[in-house]
Parts: C-alpha cells; sequence; structure tokens
C-alpha cells in the first residue's frame, strides 16, 4: 500500500547497521542504505520522535537445517553502530540476538510506554531483520511504514521479494523523501 499518513506518534526503528554488517556485500550500496536512514535518523530527532537504533549480537539457538555461518565469538567491534547514525542520548537503543527487534526484547513496551502508534523501519537484511521487526510490529498492532531506499540484503532476491510479496500485507512503503515530507506536513499543520 502506498505511504498515505505519518502518525503523530511514530517511530524510526534503524535495524543492524553495525561495523559487522555494513562490510557485507549488499544488493545495494549499503552507502545508499546508510545516507538514507540518517537521513530518516535526522528527521525524526528534529520533529521529537523516537529513534531506535537496533544491533544483532547472536542469533537464536533452535537447531535450523542451514546453520548459522560461524558460531565463533564476533570480532572486536562487529556489534558497534556504526558513527554515521550519529547516535544520540534519546535515542533507543536495542541489542537482539534474534532476527526481530521485538522478539525477547523490550522495544514493545518501551515504544507505548511513549504512545507510539506507528513504526517507520529501515536497515539490513530486507528478508531477515527487516522484514522480521516488521512482522513483529504488525503483530504487536503499529501501524508499520518501510522506507524502501534504507534497506538492502545480501541476496537480492530477499529484497526484491520482501518488498513485493511481504511487506504491502504489513503495511505501507515509500521513500525516504515520501517519509521525511509527510514528516514536515505533519508538523506544519499542527
Amino acid at each position: 500500500m502506498p505511504l498515505t499518513i505519518i502518525d503523530p506518534n511514530t517511530a524510526l526503528i534503524v535495524i543492524d547497521l553495525q561495523q559487522g554488517i555494513v562490510s557485507l556485500p549488499t544488493a545495494h550500496p549499503i552507502a545508499d542504505v546508510v545516507r538514507n536512514a540518517r537521513a530518516l535518523a535526522d528527521a525524526f530527532r528534529r520533529h521529537g520522535l523516537p529513534v531506535v537504533l537496533v544491533n544483532v549480537a547472536g542469533g537464536a539457538p533452535g537447531r535450523t537445517e542451514r546453520p548459522p555461518r560461524s558460531s565463533a565469538p564476533f570480532p572486536a567491534g562487529w556489534t558497534d553502530l556504526i558513527a554515521e547514525l550519529n547516535q544520540q542520548p534519546a535515542d533507543i537503543l536495542v541489542t537482539k540476538r534474534t532476527w526481530g527487534a521485538f522478539a525477547s526484547t523490550d522495544l514493545e513496551d518501551r515504544l507505548k510506554a511513549l504512545g507510539v502508534t506507528q513504526v517507520v523501519i529501515v536497515g539490513v537484511a530486507t528478508g531477515t531483520g527487516v522484514e522480521a521487526t516488521a512482522r513483529q510490529a504488525y503483530e504487536h498492532g503499529f501501524n508499520v511504514t518501510l522506507a524502501i531506499d534504507a534497506m538492502t540484503d545480501i541476496r537480492p532476491e530477499a529484497h526484491d521479494y520482501s518488498l513485493a510479496q511481504v511487506f504491502p500485507r504489513l503495511g505501507e512503503t515509500g521513500t525516504t523523501q515520501e517519509i521525511i515530507d509527510l514528516l514536515n506536513q505533519r508538523s506544519a499543520g499542527q
């Protein structure tokens, strides 16, 4: 569904833009994703809206047919958020150990305590961390918006599938600029 509205209490959730992940090869240039995520974070902060910065520091413990790439500990600095996000003291920090940012964290409670009704989700990887977080947000009753030019995946087919088949069932999609324009219009109309 095309982007129609930004709720008065909307939060930005930035998924896994951290040192160990942004260096991986991606379907779309990571520099563009980072630039757009930063533009959204700056806009949300300017409008006094919450910014959630999420990193991943592990994985769910269950058995799968395709085991994790490695069971070795992450190298030093791997989980550190990238400096380009311009982390601020008021930002909400979440460390996850699953694909989605809501599972096994207090993110839902923290956002609901702030009266948040909508989330805008960006980051890496489209078909795992972003999609899982969007699914969980939708299931928790948040209106979901996905900034399609502020996300990518290491697997082009996963990125494309999420955009075409999954995201339209979970919420609305739009570009970084469309979201910023709606934030500005909402503020101008108050």
